[in-house]
């Protein structure tokens, strides 16, 4: 945890991230970010997903690949931003509901099979990351799964590390029958780790 920023990151933040530069993390061109994406969909062991729910979908690079993956994709930001640039990407992908929401304070009521939080659990803090893990276990259906997928170097001003974020999942898969989630696969990369998580 970061003692010099113990809070939430809020809308206002990425409003001013994304003013000043259109694909602020390279999110469109970068070769860092092709490779994980790759990844990221390569460990997702289901050839269909009904229901998918991703968190923090920024400029909807990897929703539009994501979605062709889903029967039905809900993807939020806090930034509208953002959204505006993935309403363009994903317009010929009917089945993708992109929505401005403040996860965890706002949450939807549906239950999902794949819920995607990739490279946004950092930007809570540690008390909106536990409650925005009990959300997220609770909106998965059993056998739905949970994939986590984060830079992991520290940077200085996220309330967290990936690491940080994936341990606090991780610690919800105890072997002990009244765990949560199982962890079912994961990997570790030079900057970035992904875990694959099912709820039993």
């Amino acid at each position: 945890m970061n003692e010099n920023q113990p809070h939430t990151l809020r809308s206002d933040y990425f409003d001013q991230v994304y003013q000043a530069n259109r694909d602020p993390w390279n999110f469109e061109t970068s070769p860092y970010e092709r490779e994980k994406y790759a990844a990221t969909l390569a460990a997702l062991p289901r050839l269909h997903y009904a229901e998918a729910f991703e968190i923090g979908c920024s400029l909807g690079v990897l929703t539009a690949q994501l979605a062709l993956r889903c029967g039905h994709l809900l993807a939020v930001d806090v930034s509208e931003a953002a959204l505006t640039q993935a309403r363009t990407r994903c317009a010929n992908l009917p089945q993708v509901d992109l929505q401005l929401m403040h996860v965890p304070e706002e949450f939807p009521s549906q239950l999902f099979d794949l819920i995607v939080v990739s490279e946004v659990g950092y930007y809570w803090s540690a008390a909106d990351l536990g409650r925005a893990a009990g959300r997220l276990i609770g909106a998965l259906r059993p056998g739905g799964q949970l994939l986590l997928v984060h830079w992991t170097p520290p940077v200085h001003d996220y309330p967290l590390t990936g690491d940080d974020v994936h341990e606090f999942f991780l610690a919800k898969t105890a072997p002990e029958e009244q765990a949560p989630l199982l962890h079912v696969a994961k990997q570790r990369h030079e900057n970035y780790r992904l875990d694959l998580l099912e709820r039993r």
